[in-house]
């Protein structure tokens, strides 16, 4: 099978449609398991299965998601699986009007607002992990006095190396080596700012 693409989100209404909170939270719970039910869905997000069928049919008419080929095979219940290896939006595709830079700002805030609460969680549990897992966890800060090129090119190799990371893993539970293997979030980011 091949392997998905990333997609870049470039046009306002699909960036409208997973800007909402909950699709959002849906996305990201779906792109973890890799293959979900509204009901497992629904369990994890503590809502209603009629509710995050309705948000995933949304996320389906733009795209977003799919139905998983050769889940639900008894035809009970619809399964879900990310129609791309990740999303992403920029800036450059939504300066052209002040609903689209206003609308990429919040779902940038929202996205942030996100992965920090995530982070929280961590930090909250942060003790009820093994010491090898609270050992490897990391968060680092880097002042740096960067040109906008020289920032881009970060960006590229940061994507690249996670990206590494990421085929490599995933390789290896393909092959059933699943031991000692937990979802890890890696948030990075990068951005000019004054003093």
């Amino acid at each position: 099978m091949a392997a998905k693409e990333s997609r870049r989100i470039d046009d306002l209404a699909t960036l409208k449609a997973f800007g909402h909170p909950l699709r959002m939270k849906l996305y990201r719970a779906l792109y973890v398991a890799r293959a979900a039910t509204a009901s497992q869905l629904a369990e994890q997000v503590n809502e209603a299965v009629s509710l995050i069928s309705y948000h995933l049919r949304k996320l389906a008419d733009y795209g977003l998601i799919e139905e998983a080929p050769g889940h639900g095979k008894d035809g009970r219940e619809r399964w879900w699986q990310p129609a791309s290896e990740g999303l992403s939006f920029r800036d450059e595709d939504f300066r052209d009007a002040p609903e689209a830079v206003a609308t990429h700002a919040a779902v940038g805030r929202l996205s942030f607002e996100q992965r920090s609460e995530l982070y929280r969680s961590y930090l909250d549990s942060q003790s009820a992990w093994a010491p090898e897992w609270r050992g490897a966890s990391f968060s680092s800060e880097y002042l740096s006095r960067l040109t906008a090129g020289e920032l881009a090119g970060l960006s590229r190799e940061m994507h690249e190396l996670v990206k590494r990371y990421e085929e490599a893993g995933r390789a290896a539970e393909e092959a059933g080596d699943t031991e000692g293997r937990e979802n890890v979030a890696f948030h990075l980011y990068g951005f000019p700012f004054r003093q």
